[in-house]
């Protein structure tokens, strides 16, 4: 089968490769991989640019962003059919026994091995899933959707779940990537009275789909101080909640300018950069710094259900549908700024370009 494989740590260490059709063993399934979306994190891997933590085993499948169908099933597995259509969590290998898998919190599980890092990833015409990590895809959904579901999950761990924005707030996200763009969809939908969406020159389009998406105010911090509108929103005092969606350092020390007293800074995006600043606002602000990190099982559900539902907006967040051969392209169209975000379809994607029931 083919797949698109990191196998060197260095730069542009990254081909496709024929690699061996997996079977399923007992416990497992095969998915055959319809679509799988291109992540910030695949882009790194691409440049070796990716953080200290996130370097895994090698060689590696990349890719954690699928949608497929369940072609082949191991002894043991109930409940589950060749043919249902499935997206799959990134957790691929938890201990199941820590406490914070016990208590519901596996994202958190010190032996968690994710796709596309220490397991192989989606980024090739099949993957091995537990079920524990399968969810339906929705009737109506297409894969195209479905491979959306985990960046839209960890927008929505970041906003709903973890700094939890109320009806009335003023949220600022800082980056007009994917994550920035979805968290601004989450945002709106649980009622954010004012949304500030900062990006930069390599932003431009980006910041018109916000636009589009429905934000009240962009930023290209370029060129505008986003100090300046931030001031004049609201009671004046900055915002209940801003999102670091970009990873870069400099965010958090202006995070730290914008938030008001008593409110709350997201981080969701992470980089290798030290700091080089004093974190002293964050106490004198009383400011809640929340790390956002992956997700779990009821983030999917209620992620899916709004795709159902058609509460959430992917057609104008995808840029473009790349056969997995054109994998430099649909990676180079998202660092460019053209596309808010890139999938991969493989062979079976091609053959069936949407299956939606």
């Amino acid at each position: 089968m083919k797949a698109l494989v990191k196998y060197a740590w260095e730069q542009d260490a990254v081909e496709i490769r024929e690699r061996p059709v997996p079977t399923p063993e007992a416990g497992t399934v095969r998915v055959r991989v319809h679509t799988v979306g291109v992540c910030g994190s695949d882009i790194h891997m691409w440049h070796n640019s990716q953080s200290a933590s996130s370097k895994g085993t090698l060689p590696v499948t990349l890719g954690h962003e699928s949608a497929g169908i369940i072609d082949a099933i191991g002894a043991g597995v109930e409940g589950w059919n060749i043919g249902d259509r499935v997206v799959c969590e990134t957790a691929a290998s938890i201990c199941g026994e820590c406490a914070l898998c016990l208590s519901g919190r596996y994202n958190l599980c010190p032996h968690r091995e994710g796709y596309g890092l220490k397991r192989d990833g989606a980024m090739a015409e099949y993957l091995i899933a537990e079920p524990r990590v399968l969810h339906r895809i929705p009737a109506g959904v297409s894969f195209t959707t479905a491979a959306m579901t985990e960046p839209f999950a960890v927008a929505y761990n970041a906003v709903v779940e973890r700094a939890r924005v109320s009806p009335g707030n003023l949220v600022v996200i800082q980056g007009a990537g994917a994550i920035g763009i979805l968290a601004l969809q989450v945002a709106i939908l649980s009622g954010a009275a004012t949304t500030v969406i900062l990006g930069t020159d390599v932003d431009t389009h980006r910041l018109q789909i916000a636009r589009e998406l429905g934000a009240t105010h962009v930023v290209n911090i370029s060129q505008e101080n986003p100090a300046e509108l931030i001031a004049t929103l609201h009671d004046g005092f900055g915002a209940d909640l801003v999102v670091d969606a970009t990873g870069v350092s400099p965010a958090l020390q202006q995070s730290m300018e914008l938030v008001r007293p008593g409110g709350a800074i997201a981080k969701v995006g992470w980089g290798p950069q030290p700091l080089g600043f004093t974190l002293d606002p964050l106490v004198k602000k009383a400011v809640t710094l929340y790390g956002c990190y992956s997700h779990t099982w009821s983030t999917w559900e209620n992620v899916l259900r709004l795709f159902g539902e058609g509460k959430l907006r992917t057609d104008l967040v995808l840029g473009g549908v790349y056969p997995i051969e054109e994998w430099t392209e649909a990676f180079s169209a998202m660092q460019r700024g053209d596309n808010i975000k890139s999938v991969l379809r493989m062979p079976f994607g091609l053959e069936n370009e949407e299956v939606s029931a």
